[in-house]
């Protein structure tokens, strides 16, 4: 391959690609990155600093321990001090990972090793639980049957109509739990819900969750974002009671995949989660800076904090929360102009970003709808089930997507109905 070779064999590329730059896409929580994110991937491309061990990248180490600190700041914890100079006291710690499912994995295995410090050398105790939303993202599930906890571990809790967990039911919960003779490891919440972009009532489920000793895991992965607005952030009130919590910046942040935070509110807590030797990387305690490898599913860790800590430093705390703002508020005007529309309908008020509606009654509609404005390049939208009815779901992330797009997609969406129809 040379030059002129490669600028074809990129056009065609980028040709299949989907171009999440257009207002169009309004489906998946991937956004067009920003710029300055974009470039620290090529930073760490060509430098391809592997920093899990300081030694390796402790440029990359220092980016990310300061971007670590300022998310636990923004939670409302005590930010980790800098070795090896450890302030008295309790105080958080986190690790970035390559996507939030991996964050998941890590913050429940952090639960894990607060109730059976003994799996890690013994093997996993048949007698826990997870308290799960039904509605949880995947990874969830995923994360429990990873750990051999089997999937009979995971004990829903019981929701309202809108998918959100009944914070007057966790009692019982519990005890159901306890009726089968397993001890609850950790009670997941959701901030928000993927499907729905709804959220669970965080500040009550942990106040449950401290009066009974119980970890709670709080899946923000989407949501932490609006910690950064003025207007969104009390939907996140009750976020400091969690015992760990995921925050992705490649959904509201705007960096390029993957880059994911699992934040911990007791740094002794995590430091228990995993327990490894290796004798060519790992000397004692007498090394300089700090090994997130101790915090890590990866040994080989890119530099992600790069990501954010560039178009945090671009954009500005305050820039990056008028985004999130604007795009919450654009999904509110999107659901009083569809629930004005003759034909659509909305099962609620969006709480995020996320906007789920449908059109007519017939939920193989909404997928052949779908499919055929995805295969004709018209619109990028997604689709869920809701109670067990099929709705469209769009997710308002592109800056660049207005009510004219919406109106637009609305028009599309009718003439599509009436040529299937015909």
């Amino acid at each position: 391959m040379d030059e002129r070779s490669f600028a074809a064999f990129l056009d065609r590329y980028l040709a299949y690609s989907t171009r999440l730059h257009h207002p169009a896409i309004v489906g998946h929580q991937t956004p067009a990155p920003e710029p300055p994110g974009a470039v620290a991937d090529l930073v760490h491309g060509a430098i391809n600093n592997p920093m899990a061990i300081y030694e390796m990248g402790p440029s990359a180490v220092a980016v990310e321990f300061a971007v670590l600190n300022w998310m636990i700041a923004r939670v409302g914890w005590t930010p980790q001090p800098l070795p090896p100079a450890e302030a008295p006291g309790e105080h958080a710690a986190g690790v970035l990972t390559h996507g939030g499912s991996l964050a998941n994995l890590t913050g429940l295995l952090a639960a894990r090793a607060a109730v059976a410090p003994q799996a890690w050398e013994e093997g996993v105790p048949g007698d826990l639980a997870v308290l799960v939303p039904e509605n949880s993202h995947y990874s969830v599930a995923r994360a429990v049957a990873i750990m051999g906890l089997g999937s009979r571990a995971i004990y829903p809790m019981e929701t309202d109509a809108r998918g959100v967990v009944r914070a007057d039911r966790l009692q019982a919960a519990r005890k159901r739990v306890q009726a089968d003779g397993r001890r609850c490891m950790a009670v997941v919440a959701n901030a928000c819900a993927t499907a729905t972009g709804l959220h669970d009532p965080l500040r009550a489920m942990g106040g449950f969750c401290r009066e009974h000793g119980l970890w709670f895991h709080v899946d923000a992965c989407h949501g932490a974002s609006a910690l950064l607005t003025a207007r969104y952030r009390h939907l996140l009130d009750g976020l400091e009671f969690a015992d760990s919590v995921v925050w992705d910046a490649h959904k509201m942040l705007q960096t390029s995949t993957l880059c994911a935070a699992l934040l911990v509110r007791d740094a002794a807590a995590f430091q228990a989660t995993f327990h490894q030797e290796a004798s060519y990387l790992l000397y004692g305690d007498n090394r300089d800076g700090i090994d997130f490898v101790w915090r890590a599913v990866e040994c080989t860790k890119a530099g992600l904090g790069l990501k954010v800590l560039l178009n945090l430093a671009f954009r500005g705390e305050d820039g990056l929360g008028r985004y999130v703002e604007g795009r919450y508020t654009m999904a509110r005007r999107f659901f009083e102009v569809i629930r004005a529309r003759p034909g659509f309908e909305c099962p609620w008020e969006p709480e995020s970003n996320i906007l789920c509606f449908r059109y007519g009654d017939d939920d193989a509609l909404q997928v052949r709808i779908r499919e055929r404005l995805l295969r004709e390049g018209r619109y990028h939208m997604t689709s869920t089930l809701l109670d067990g009815r099929r709705y469209l779901r769009l997710t308002v992330i592109n800056p660049l997507t207005d009510t004219d797009t919406l109106a637009g997609l609305l028009d599309a969406i009718e003439e599509t109905a009436a040529e299937l129809a015909g």
